[in-house]
């Protein structure tokens, strides 16, 4: 159809539905074709039936993966056209047991006849197509479940949004967003401590002029990121990568990745060994973001910060 090639694989939830269209309606008259008064939505249910001959409503659900009330609903239905009643054999009265009645099972010998018809039918049609979308669908499925659409879409938007994050060194013009970005991550989750203001108060003396860095990220001219890394008196690490702080408002923009790695390098560059810093483990998409840059746990150094309760190095 010209609008699906106009807007191409944007629409292939539209295209299924279309075609799924298509399919249950030639199934409806399949069935009439072999004389069976019969709905198409039953088939999964019935089938079950035919199979395992008594059987729960919870159990059908999830041998067909669909929702317990969904079942429910098919089976009441099922049961009006007289082809499901409800087991008396049971002894358990809290299970709901359903099985095929006289008038189901006949049916099901129809149907059983009709689905090798339709397994030949198929069959000729998957020896036609240049694909077999039977085995497609079934590829699909395993790659769906793996990671969804919504998250395969979600990461192509990150990715296609932080082509267009900037990261520029540090100026005087950012003083007030380093600090407006730190104090409202820090604030939403802590409180702001005594070390939080010696650095964002004055971060000319207390990081730039003591050897130490800072990045600030910039999307659409704005600054939404920062971070810093910041010089260590101590033997056994360089760096403290610290103060890292998005805006909300530009989440999702792969922002900390970017600011993370260019920190990293930076490090690299001013000959670092290994590079310190310190977090909260409520924090997980941060601690997540050390983790793939390659930041491992260590423990045992004096912190001035209350809300610490990780310590995490990387080796350069």
């Amino acid at each position: 159809m010209e609008f699906f090639d106009k807007v191409g694989k944007a629409a292939l939830g539209s295209r299924l539905r279309l075609m799924t269209a298509a399919v249950t309606d030639d199934a409806a008259k399949i069935y009439e074709l072999y004389g069976v008064d019969f709905v198409p939505k039953w088939f999964p249910v019935f089938y079950t039936l035919a199979e395992e001959r008594e059987i729960t409503i919870t159990e059908i659900a999830n041998e067909i993966g669909h929702s317990q009330p969904s079942v429910s609903k098919i089976i009441q239905e099922m049961i009006a056209a007289g082809l499901v009643e409800e087991s008396s054999k049971t002894e358990d009265k809290r299970k709901n047991n359903v099985v095929l009645s006289e008038k189901g099972i006949a049916i099901s010998q129809i149907v059983k006849q009709q689905l090798e018809d339709i397994d030949v039918a198929i069959e000729s049609l998957i020896s036609e197509a240049k694909h077999n979308l039977w085995a497609a669908l079934e590829e699909w499925e395993f790659l769906l479940e793996q990671k969804s659409l919504i998250k395969r879409v979600s990461e192509q938007k990150k990715q296609r949004e932080s082509k267009d994050v900037k990261i520029v060194a540090y100026t005087a013009e950012y003083q007030d967003a380093f600090k407006a970005l730190n104090v409202e991550w820090i604030s939403t989750y802590f409180e702001m401590e005594e070390a939080d203001y010696k650095a964002l108060d004055n971060p000319e003396d207390y990081i730039l002029k003591k050897g130490g860095k800072i990045l600030v990220a910039l999307y659409e001219n704005e600054p939404v990121g920062v971070c810093a890394l910041i010089k260590m008196n101590n033997p056994e690490y360089d760096f403290e990568m610290a103060k890292m702080a998005v805006s909300p408002k530009a989440q999702g923009k792969n922002i900390g990745w970017l600011l993370g790695k260019e920190i990293v390098r930076t490090a690299k560059e001013l000959g670092a060994k290994k590079i310190y810093l310190e977090s909260n483990t409520i924090l997980k998409p941060a601690i997540n973001l050390y983790y793939k840059l390659g930041f491992e746990k260590v423990f045992g150094l004096e912190t001035p910060y209350k809300r610490c309760n990780i310590q995490m190095e990387l080796v350069l």
